[in-house]
């Protein structure tokens, strides 16, 4: 554990072993969800609006999530929190053990998971330094990075194969049994070895007036800052036309390239093994952020994708799609990194919160997008159509 300090720490540990296997088990029910729709519906459209559903709580309402992070104990909420994701897998797997799922159902699930990721997300995030200290934060911060792309490799992978071979439900039943680990976790913390964290002014009115003339600050910053609000456009646009997987990948797997559930598995589990490739890299070679790296990344990931869009082999296809992964990690996050160092000291949280409305806020139009675009032309084109979009908007920027 020497090049990993944070792990010294008996609460980090607990809490980041019992992540690794709950976050596999979100994993898994990621695809089965898509898949169980793609069974019930055999709609791209029915595909992207559960996407959206799922996200457009984060996006709405993560900042009244970090408000109540920060005036609630983390470890409670986040026990909280973990406690109803769990049952909203468990209450899937009974409706479809049962014969009873219908697509409302799915609908009000994906909301209510999106719901609590809106409270999760934020306190999870901000547990961490509480957790490590400040000495150690930036090792937390990166093997909790990377123990979500592990996630997403491992996760997708394993879910194609239990589909392939028992079904479905399986899958929402080891997910409900997956969160037990974190939560045991989570209790097992010990409070009192905690770090201490500034505590917040205690006069409401005082506090809201305070958070909305911060907010204004935050916003006239980014607006007057000609190359921030270049990196976060073009970005966000490239994200919303371009990361639509969740939509793509089942359909390409059923109609485009006929490998079936396993296949759509290993697929996507290709953007996670892309994705903690271009992370490692991105960590190595210490790479210093610019607008021109940002811009050759969109570049570099357009091209791709359209190219993935018309491949018909399979093999070719892994390969592509694992470049994908890499390219779009390796832009957005040395687009974040530039972010953080071109921000001040003083403004960097909303700099980043900005950040996060449009690079999050991109996923549930895109779904959409994505959904409605193969409903009229297949998966192919339509994915075709979002990359060309992405070239063009990364085009723009760089001409920019």
């Amino acid at each position: 554990m020497v090049h990993f300090p944070s792990l010294r720490q008996r609460n980090f540990r607990l809490f980041w072993f019992g992540q690794m296997i709950s976050l596999i088990g979100s994993g898994m029910q990621s695809i089965g969800q898509a898949w169980l729709v793609l069974e019930l519906t055999h709609s791209a459209w029915q595909l992207g609006l559960v996407g959206a559903l799922q996200s457009v709580p984060v996006l709405l309402f993560s900042i009244l999530g970090g408000v109540f992070a920060d005036r609630w104990p983390k470890r409670r909420v986040l026990l909280l929190t973990q406690s109803v994701s769990m049952m909203q897998a468990l209450l899937l797997w009974l409706l479809i053990v049962s014969g009873t799922v219908q697509l409302w159902h799915i609908y009000v699930l994906a909301m209510l998971l999106g719901l609590t990721n809106s409270l999760d997300k934020p306190t999870r995030s901000a547990f961490l330094i509480e957790m490590v200290g400040r000495e150690d934060l930036p090792n937390a911060v990166a093997l909790n990075s990377s123990l979500f792309s592990l996630a997403r490799i491992a996760g997708p992978g394993l879910g194609g194969i239990i589909i392939a071979a028992s079904g479905v439900t399986t899958l929402f039943l080891l997910n409900a049994l997956s969160f037990l680990a974190v939560l045991v976790g989570l209790a097992l913390i010990k409070s009192h070895e905690l770090y201490a964290q500034a505590l917040q002014p205690t006069n409401a009115g005082e506090r809201q007036n305070t958070w909305a003339a911060a907010l204004r600050e935050g916003v006239d910053y980014v607006w007057k800052t000609p190359a921030v609000v270049l990196v976060i456009v073009v970005v966000g646009l490239v994200l919303l036309f371009g990361s639509n997987f969740n939509v793509f990948l089942p359909l390409f797997a059923t109609d485009v390239l006929h490998v079936g559930a396993r296949g759509f598995g290993f697929l996507s589990a290709a953007i996670g093994v892309g994705a903690l490739l271009s992370a490692l890299w991105l960590a190595w070679g210490n790479q210093q952020p610019t607008i021109r790296r940002v811009l050759i990344g969109t570049l570099v990931f357009g091209v791709l994708e359209a190219v993935f869009a018309v491949s018909r082999n399979y093999l070719l296809s892994l390969v592509l799609i694992t470049s994908v992964g890499f390219a779009e990690t390796a832009f957005a996050q040395l687009s974040i990194s530039m972010l953080q160092t071109i921000a001040p000291d003083h403004l960097r949280g909303r700099v980043m919160s900005v950040c996060i409305l449009f690079f999050d806020g991109s996923l549930p139009l895109g779904y959409l997008l994505a959904g409605w675009l193969s409903g009229l032309y297949g998966a192919s084109i339509a994915l075709l159509i979002c990359a060309l979009l992405a070239l063009m908007v990364a085009g723009a920027g760089w001409m920019l």
